[in-house]
């Protein structure tokens, strides 16, 4: 058992705990100097984690944002194995950034994305759930008059085991609510836990099955209009004038709208006639200075950082330029990774309802701290005056940790005081007013000694850097940390191999096309860059690909233990069905080790994914069914991203409008997914990113080994694979 001290005093926790004897309300963390006495009066809305009901429902507030995931599912597991409440009575619901804020922060971080949503919250949502227990059983105690330590809790009851008797926990909550914390909480030992480890069923599955689930394209509020927005498309450029004229008589039509110089919106009874006046309405645009930018320019801005001596280094070890001109063989590659669209199937949207008093605004995103910020900015109130209401998200992949649809929004309600007005992008403004996966080139060098081993490697990136563009705050000394994702010494994301000389740098390269976290981030070109390359010096010392690798991983036994694992399952090392090839990958990324093994064929020009075997190390894994599900989904989104996932540059815009354009893959296309969970303990890693990596990469070397052909630039619909 695990003792966690607590250092809350009587006055802190009573202003988080409910003052009536109608239930618990329970913060984790709570506040003080800005917390009022009235608020104990609120047991629903009180900075709390858990609300436990009279009828022993249990309420788990979840601050992290449910996109799909399964968060709020894993999340509230956590709390109630703890807690040791009947999983059955659970349920959750957001509290908002606002009362956050007010609150001292009493939830923490709003903030989901980075595989963070269960890792980073893990401890202090146990602590929460471990409290509750500890004070139910010293209430029940006391109404029993029998030793805390003869009492035990499960399933929402507290029983005292002597003598069988037995209360509730909605019975006691009032009581439990009036007790002073304990000096410290004991989490359970990993081996007695209930909940944790099982694949229960999520919580929010009916409402969507049922089509009960509301996401923010959904949301009705009486009185509610729409819009409709178009920007420049070019980005950098802004809004000269529009002819109102011609669209005010339309249908619906309630206002058009200038937002800023940077758009225009109409406003309407319904969407799609605020979307078709927008289309009818007359736009002048000022271009501004990159109506010129072309996929053509930025790739040679690219190249050129790839020979360039500015250049930030992210991995170091011995001398690198010593080994390679001593090595027996040297072998080069270059390798490209495009921009990238997230293309949520639900567009970006908020609604939003302003006055001159207050601000409210209800949206999917992936931070609410960020859209309230965004809402105290536009709405020109102060911030006890506006808040975020979180919408589950239609999906998200990065793209709605950004906020500018919420700025939007409150922009145009500013201009009809009072009216709720729901903004939705549509599809194409959508793909054009991307946060675009960065775009990036790479060069590779290895020097093989005498007996075909790895004595050096150097790797220079060149491209976009996210961190740049969207938080310069987070540089250090200029550099992009984040850019070398999979290939630093340490850490989350350390490389997995250990090569004696190594130098890896980044020139960084930012072209005017506006970068974004997008699912997996900077891991998945780096992984493709690193793993077909390490796949290209074991064939180029003669060397089984996979005993090449296993033989870089000394000092890495976990990323070691899943890349065996996956090997083993899909039988390398024994011949494949006829006409089948595979190809294998591994990583380290987002705190996890996973490798993953495809198999493939093509015949004549045609590329089939028959199967690919995933294996996954998170250290502890709350739910394994919904781990398995993120890296069945994962491989949709990284295989979907290298089939078609690229996005050009014309004129300063990008060409894919919509999914004519932009492809998915589909059902047809996806492969047999073996996904094989192997928490090996005493880490929390994450689920939702890792994966992605792998995927491109595995099945890019059994293309090799199917075609005898590298593949070095994605996506492969520009690729013909039919064998020369």
């Amino acid at each position: 058992m695990e003792r966690v001290p607590l250092t809350l005093s009587r006055r802190d926790f009573v202003i988080g705990t409910t003052a009536a004897g109608v239930g618990l309300s329970l913060g984790l963390y709570l506040p003080s100097a800005s917390a009022t006495p009235e608020m104990a009066d609120d047991t629903r809305e009180l900075n709390a984690w858990v609300v436990i009901e009279p009828d022993d429902t249990v309420i788990i507030r979840i601050a992290r944002s449910e996109m799909g995931q399964g968060t709020l599912t894993g999340l509230a597991q956590l709390v109630a194995e703890e807690l040791e409440c009947d999983w059955s009575k659970v349920t959750t619901e957001y509290p908002t950034p606002g009362r956050n804020r007010i609150r001292d922060r009493v939830w923490g971080s709003f903030s989901t994305g980075g595989s963070r949503g269960i890792r980073s919250s893990q401890q202090y949502v146990r602590e929460g759930g471990a409290l509750a227990r500890m004070l139910l059983v010293g209430a029940a105690a006391d109404r029993l008059g029998v030793a805390e330590a003869e009492c035990r809790a499960a399933d929402s009851v507290v029983t005292h085991v002597p003598s069988g008797r037995s209360l509730r926990y909605g019975e006691v909550a009032g009581d439990a609510a009036k007790r002073a914390p304990p000096d410290s909480v004991t989490l359970k030992d990993p081996r007695d836990w209930k909940l944790i480890g099982r694949p229960v069923k999520r919580l929010d599955t009916h409402a969507k099955v049922t089509g009960e689930q509301v996401y923010g394209t959904d949301l009705t509020l009486p009185g509610m209009l729409n819009a409709s927005i178009r920007a420049c498309p070019v980005f950098g450029g802004t809004l000269k004038s529009f002819d109102e004229a011609r669209v005010r008589d339309m249908p619906g039509v309630r206002a058009v709208v200038r937002v800023d110089d940077t758009a225009v919106a109409v406003v309407a009874d319904t969407w799609w006639q605020a979307d078709t006046a927008l289309r009818a309405l007359p736009v002048v645009w000022d271009q501004g200075p990159n109506s010129a930018v072309s996929s053509a320019s930025i790739a040679a801005l690219l190249r050129e950082g790839l020979d360039a001596h500015d250049a930030f280094v992210g991995n170091r070890a011995g001398d690198v330029d010593a080994a390679l001109a001593g090595a027996a063989k040297r072998v080069e590659a270059e390798y490209a990774y495009p921009f990238q669209h997230h293309a949520t199937m639900e567009p970006m949207n908020a609604t939003a309802r302003w006055t001159h008093e207050r601000c409210d605004v209800w949206c999917p995103t992936q931070n609410g701290e960020a859209a309230l910020q965004a809402v105290v900015e536009a709405a020109g109130l102060p911030a006890g005056q506006c808040d975020v209401h979180k919408i589950d998200l239609g999906g998200g992949f990065g793209r709605r940790g950004f906020s500018d649809y919420v700025t939007q929004a409150v922009k145009i309600a500013r201009q009809l005081p009072g009216t709720p007005v729901k903004l939705i992008w549509s599809r194409e403004e959508d793909m054009r007013h991307g946060a675009y996966h960065p775009i990036t080139r790479a060069r590779l060098t290895g020097g093989l000694d005498a007996d075909g081993r790895l004595v050096g490697l150097r790797i220079r990136l060149s491209g976009q850097s996210i961190l740049a563009a969207v938080m310069p705050g987070a540089l250090k000394d200029g550099a992009d940390m984040v850019t070398f994702q999979g290939m630093l010494p340490d850490g989350d994301h350390a490389i997995s191999y250990s090569v004696p000389n190594l130098l890896i740098d980044h020139a960084m390269r930012n072209p005017p096309v506006p970068p974004g976290f997008w699912r997996g981030v900077n891991i998945n070109q780096n992984a493709i860059y690193l793993e077909c390359f390490v796949d290209e010096l074991a064939h180029a010392a003669g060397t089984d690909p996979l005993a090449f690798r296993r033989a870089l991983m000394v000092g890495h036994p976990r990323s070691l233990g899943v890349l065996n694992a996956v090997a083993e399952r899909a039988g390398w090392g024994t011949p494949a069905a006829a006409g089948v090839f595979r190809g294998l990958a591994v990583c380290k990324t987002f705190g996890s080790h996973v490798a993953a093994c495809a198999e493939v064929s093509v015949r004549d020009g045609r590329l089939k994914i028959h199967r690919i075997v995933a294996a996954t190390d998170c250290g502890y894994a709350v739910n394994p069914q919904q781990i398995e599900a993120q890296v069945e989904g994962s491989f949709v989104f990284g295989l979907s991203a290298m089939l078609y996932g690229g996005c050009t540059v014309a004129g300063g815009a990008v060409e894919q409008h919509n999914f004519d354009t932009y492809r998915s893959m589909t059902i047809a296309e996806m492969p047999q997914v073996e996904a094989i969970v192997m928490p090996s303990g005493g880490f929390w890693g994450g689920v939702g990113e890792p994966t992605i990596a792998v995927a491109a990469p595995a099945v890019l070397n059994a293309i090799f080994a199917a075609t005898g052909r590298r593949i070095r630039e994605l996506p492969l619909r520009d690729t013909d694979l039919r064998v020369a």
